[in-house]
């Protein structure tokens, strides 16, 4: 039976690397796109809004694990060949960009009408408007709901072993294989994403009493 050493701890150290760079591409990505799509579920035009709700509905609808699947063999299927990390990063930025896309529409829409009508009648134009008035409001409202999004997806890169992606839980299995102490070394993972994730969650949880007491007030 093997013990873990400092090679076995350095394996989990390089799994945790990819794991917080998933997270943080991921994140990045899905938030520019996700803004487009918010944009977009808040314009005018009902053909948009309707194209990206169902763009929505389906990220939504589907298990992120079904997503890495379809997109890493889907894009091998019509000829282009990629390696684990690309369709991890593609799956996970369209993933996030679903989820932010819709926190996101519900913060905009929750700015007051009047801040709209009034940049309306100053006759602010749709940029200067969004830019300057609606969107800082709307990500103020939004931050708890993007922090414990935030949350989730570091967890959910866990699911990127399914293409031979080596990140933080898939190198905590290879571990166990060699040493025979899965208590222990998933303990250890385990232990990681808790440092990682409790913080976040706390912060997510201060900030939603922050703006649960401004507006009581």
């Amino acid at each position: 039976m093997s013990i873990i050493g400092p090679n076995e701890i350095l394996f989990l150290l390089q799994g945790l690397k990819w794991t917080i760079l998933l997270s943080a591409i991921g994140f990045v990505g899905g938030g520019v796109f996700g803004l487009l799509v918010a944009l977009a579920r808040t314009s005018a035009w009902t053909s948009l809004r309707r194209i990206t709700a169902g763009y929505i509905s389906v990220f939504q609808g589907t298990p992120l694990l079904m997503q890495l699947f379809v997109v890493y063999y889907g894009i091998t299927l019509i000829g282009m060949e990629v390696d684990a990390w690309v369709a991890v990063t593609i799956a996970l930025t369209l993933h996030a960009s679903a989820y932010l896309g819709e926190i996101w529409r519900g913060a905009i829409q929750a700015v007051p009408k009047g801040q709209s009508e009034a940049a309306n009648a100053l006759g602010l134009h749709y940029v200067s408007r969004m830019k300057d008035i609606i969107l800082p409001q709307a990500l103020r409202l939004s931050l708890p709901a993007t922090v414990g999004f935030l949350v989730q997806l570091i967890k959910g890169t866990s699911l990127a072993a399914i293409v031979g992606f080596i990140e933080l839980a898939r190198a905590g299995q290879i571990v166990s294989n060699q040493t025979y102490k899965p208590l222990l070394v998933f303990g250890i993972v385990g232990a990681i994403y808790f440092v990682i994730c409790w913080p976040l969650s706390l912060y997510g949880a201060r900030l939603e009493n922050r703006l649960a007491a401004a507006a009581a007030r």
